[in-house]
């Protein structure tokens, strides 16, 4: 069983590793430009990655689906899950497409861009639109192939098409000088490659159950309805971030800047953790769909473990080295002295953290998607007042960091693992069968 969760959880990190590689890039090759230019993309790739990650339940609603139909002994009703998430994205897709296209410069205008940023940023987001659909496309393939226990696949084309990204943007960048437009009109062409590829991948595969390649429409509602409580977690976990840096924000740039570092070793740790969430996906709902509650309870004991461990592994390591990770992104020493203070308390939480992405994505693979958008809600409710008190009392930035990372990281932390652990001791989330 160990291995069987290695198997899917090792090559699922690298491909969750493969969009931020993406926007990197962009901002490696346009950050040569100027400034403006760098600045432009940085608001229109903020537009653009929020956008993805609120769509990131394209991929949670069609794992949890196929692996669940699999497990049943149903191969026609996994792919029709899988052909019913797909259309769904494309869908999206375009309608997100002509919103993000006719609405750039309001966007960008609401994010305080003036000037020749805004218009760069508004060109990033523009020729990005074409790709939104192939993005979305990308992620609910991805969840088909999770689904099927297939994490290595995604990890190559992940690979393969940040390989061909990065040359797209150099020629379209430099030698077809397009400036910012050209970074995000490659991505555009490599995210289309990468979507094609599953396709061609998929459909012979749903063809092969003899099952029409037109969407049902009982299919397309049930992914809807799935896809709506998931992005209401989602708008959850996106607006307790928000309000975080607003609150760092209003402490002092000093705060803000320690924040961000700390945010960032935070979300670098989050990728290997979602990996384990990931498969806990696939295998649960291919037990649940075989009918094992037993081997479903083995699993989520087993994995809820792996995840305290690792937890526990990376804080002492982070502990150990929280005064060397400062001196790798700044050179004031006062910034250094704040961000090891929050590394301290992240380190503290990382064995809750372990836990709260385990028991996520147990009860993602259940399908229990309602009880977590309805528990986000409420955590984001219990976190809210934490952040006030910090805006209100903290007098200083060092009292400020400390808090407010001991709010996030063990507070509101501590708020998704208890609503997930009481949710997951019960068996209201075992629906056996398919």
């Amino acid at each position: 069983m160990g291995r069987q969760i290695l198997a899917l959880a090792v090559p699922a990190l690298g491909a969750l590793i493969a969009e931020p590689l993406f926007l990197m890039a962009d901002s490696a090759i346009v950050g040569h430009l100027g400034v403006a230019e760098l600045a432009g993309a940085a608001l229109g790739t903020t537009v653009l990655h929020t956008a993805v990650g609120l769509m990131i339940f394209l991929a949670y609603a069609t794992t949890p689906a196929v692996a669940r139909a699999l497990g049943a002994g149903d191969p026609g009703k996994a792919m029709a899950a899988g052909r019913d998430g797909m259309w769904f994205a494309v869908v999206l897709g375009l309608v997100l497409s002509l919103a993000g296209y006719f609405g750039a410069g309001s966007l960008v205008r609401l994010m305080g861009g003036e000037g020749e940023t805004a218009q760069f940023a508004v060109d990033y987001i523009n020729y990005s639109m074409p790709g939104l659909t192939a993005m979305l496309l990308v992620l609910a393939a991805t969840g088909v192939l999770r689904g099927m226990q297939d994490t290595k696949t995604p990890l190559v084309v992940a690979t393969v098409g940040f390989g061909l990204n990065i040359v797209l943007n150099f020629i379209l960048v430099y030698w077809a000088d397009m400036s910012v437009a050209g970074a995000a009109l490659g991505t555009s062409i490599a995210q289309w490659m990468m979507a094609l590829v599953y396709l061609w991948m998929i459909l012979p595969r749903v063809r092969a159950q003899g099952i029409s390649l037109a969407p049902s429409w009982s299919g397309f509602i049930s992914t809807g309805q799935v896809g709506s409580w998931l992005m209401l977690r989602n708008l959850s976990m996106r607006a307790a971030l928000l309000l975080t840096v607003l609150v760092a924000t209003n402490a002092g740039t000093q705060t803000l800047a320690a924040h961000q570092l700390v945010f960032t070793i935070f979300s670098f740790l989050a990728f290997a953790l979602d990996a384990l969430a990931i498969a806990a996906q696939a295998l649960i709902g291919q037990e649940l769909g075989r009918g094992d509650a037993e081997q479903v309870r083995k699993l989520t004991g087993i994995m809820s473990r792996w995840g305290i461990y690792f937890g526990v592994a990376t804080g002492i390591l982070l502990f150990a080295t929280s005064w060397v990770f400062p001196m790798m992104f700044t050179q004031d020493e006062q910034i250094r002295q704040l961000t090891t203070i929050g590394l301290w308390v992240l380190a503290l939480s990382q064995p809750l953290c372990g836990l709260v992405f385990v028991l996520d994505g147990v009860l993602i693979g259940a399908g229990d998607a309602r009880y977590l958008g309805l528990v986000g809600v409420l955590n984001l409710v219990v976190y809210a007042p934490m952040l006030w008190v910090i805006h209100v009392f903290a007098q200083d930035a060092t009292s400020a960091i400390l808090w407010i990372w001991v709010a996030f990281a063990l507070g509101y932390m501590a708020a998704r693992g208890v609503t997930l652990s009481l949710r997951a001791k019960n068996t209201a989330w075992m629906r056996l069968g398919s």
